[in-house]
């Protein structure tokens, strides 16, 4: 889903198909610029494939690059996810309802939602309005959402765990206070136009806007004939992953389409084509929030001012997937952008609107061996209590600043390396000796952090006091841990530091705040080792992402 980073944080094709649809020109309307982007992009392996619609004036057109899994070209009617833009269509259904007379943006949603209680602060309370704005209060996620499988996160979050949680939630700002981004929200909006409707979520969104404006390869749930396709999701490190499925908090991101399904959505919203559903369009584009400096939001769509220009968008990802799509305020120029990989768009988007806009360079990853990416494994202070941790899992390098997600980079030269996910670049430098010892991380300027130990690193990033603890204390905990039929969890000292490596990863170091009581740096996550009645280790608990973990000590005679 939509992830905007404002802090630190696949080789096929090169030319395009062009696929006319219904009133297309038949000679690329594409900016040059934007095209051969695409193209160095697709010829790098950022992205395996790019399906683009493009409407200039009354031209239009869905253009295909790259290529699939299967070698086949995609085409308009490839399938994609299309992530956070289904806030668009939530809200759009919002919009709809308020211009029939059955809801208003001043509604509460408890009103829609009987029986279920909802957070209120300051005597405001959470209105529908407020969610479509992202100024709810609402958190982004629910702290209660706990996947089974964390490749498909939003699958198995259903009704009771919503109630559950809303009903224990106090909020930390006031509804309508600033702007926060929400899937929880967004959720939690669909879900309540569906139960005012009496019906489904992807059952309204059918019956209000898909089949009106003919959008036949587009829903929630897509199966038999649609299911074939669906291109081939990959994950920011390029590898082949599964779909995303929701239930409850469906009107966040649950939506997949296709190129030409799409590009009817966008000229509809352009005004280019005659339905029903203009006027309710028309409403949810206009601002009616702050987000930040130039940009404001109506219900899902932004408005990004530069200049003299507006352009109205909305991008979208997801765990394989990433999407645009905009059109200037003049109706002169609109753009989706569909991709098969966890990488975002939204430069190249942008590029297709406005002719100033930065386009980001393609980079080609280089191979590099396991052994010469460990000469960069280590920490580096970027400021005081701010660290960025570099690791490597398998054949693959990892960056992960403090109290955020890790992200992958790639070596493009000796000591270069940049990401895919996020526009960030790293470079390295080594000692008279050839030792790495520290890093520049080039985003919004550049950031030079110097090499620290891993201990250092532990005390930059915790408000915890880091204790050592005796040797002989160390050597209880080592051993051999089941957390699940084919998961161990593997403790050794290494001289006076503890490491923990789980069953086909990497070796970590972990760090006491208290006998039995252990944190990393490189991820979230904490250890705490449990004894039995005569004070001899037996269990530890992986603490992560909400979820706790036993794992018995395998005790060998």
């Amino acid at each position: 889903m939509h992830k905007r980073i404002t802090r630190l944080m696949i080789v096929l094709l090169a030319g395009y198909l062009q696929l006319p649809i219904a009133g297309a020109a038949t000679k690329s309307l594409l900016p040059e610029r934007l095209e051969a982007s695409v193209e160095a992009r697709i010829k790098a392996g950022d992205y395996p494939a790019v399906v683009i619609g493009f409407v200039r004036g009354e031209q239009s057109g869905v253009y295909s690059f790259g290529s699939l899994q299967d070698s086949e070209k995609p085409d308009a009617d490839t399938l994609f996810e299309i992530g956070s833009i289904t806030k668009t269509f939530t809200g759009l259904l919002l919009a709809d309802a308020v211009i029939s007379n059955q809801v208003s943006a001043e509604t509460p949603v408890s009103e829609l939602m009987p029986g279920m209680k909802f957070p209120a602060l300051d005597g405001k309370v959470i209105t529908l309005g407020n969610l479509a704005t992202q100024h709810s209060g609402l958190p982004r996620l629910p702290a209660n959402l706990r996947p089974a499988d964390g490749t498909n996160p939003y699958a198995d979050y259903h009704a009771p765990q919503l109630k559950e949680f809303l009903e224990g939630l106090s909020l930390s700002r006031a509804p309508g206070g600033r702007y926060e981004y929400s899937n929880l929200g967004y959720g939690l909006l669909g879900l309540a136009l569906a139960r005012r409707a009496d019906t489904t979520y992807g059952k309204l969104m059918v019956d209000r806007v898909l089949t009106p404006l003919g959008m036949q390869d587009t829903g929630v749930h897509l199966q038999g004939e649609h299911g074939k396709r669906i291109a081939a999701g990959h994950d920011q490190t390029g590898k082949v992953t599964g779909n995303w499925d929701f239930d409850v908090l469906a009107g966040a991101g649950a939506l997949k389409s296709s190129g030409a399904d799409m590009l009817r959505y966008l000229k509809a919203n352009m005004g280019l084509t005659e339905t029903a559903l203009l006027p309710a369009m028309q409403m949810a584009h206009k601002p009616r929030a702050k987000v930040g400096a130039g940009t404001d939001i109506g219900f899902g769509w932004m408005t990004h001012t530069a200049g003299a220009r507006k352009v109205i968008w909305h991008n979208g990802m997801t765990g394989g997937y990433a999407s645009f799509i905009g059109f200037t305020d003049d109706g002169a120029q609109g753009v989706v952008i569909l991709t098969n990989t966890a990488k975002s768009v939204d430069d190249l988007g942008f590029a297709a609107l406005l002719p100033d806009a930065k386009l980001a360079p393609a980079r080609k990853a280089l191979e590099m061996s396991p052994e010469a990416l460990d000469d960069y494994v280590g920490n580096y202070r970027l400021a005081p209590k701010f660290v960025l941790a570099i690791f490597r899992e398998g054949g693959q390098l990892f960056a992960r600043a403090t109290g955020q997600n890790p992200f992958p980079i790639f070596p493009s030269a000796a000591n270069e390396f940049f990401a895919r996910a996020i526009d960030a670049q790293i470079t390295f430098s080594r000692d008279a000796d050839g030792i790495v010892d520290a890093l520049v991380l080039h985003q919004n300027g550049d950031h030079h952090g110097p090499r620290v130990s891993d201990r250092e690193a532990a005390k930059e990033t915790t408000d915890k006091a880091v204790v050592n603890l005796a040797p002989a204390t160390l050597r209880e905990y080592a051993g051999e841990y089941q957390l699940a039929p084919t998961v161990k969890v593997t403790v050794t000292v290494q001289g006076e530091q503890l490491h923990v490596q789980l069953t086909g990863q990497q070796a970590y170091p972990v760090f006491a705040t208290e006998k039995d009581e252990f944190f990393y740096t490189v991820v979230d996550a904490q250890i705490a080792f449990e004894r039995d009645d005569q004070g001899k280790v037996n269990a530890l608990v992986l603490h992560q992402g909400g979820v706790d973990q036993r794992a018995p000590k395998n005790n060998r005679r």
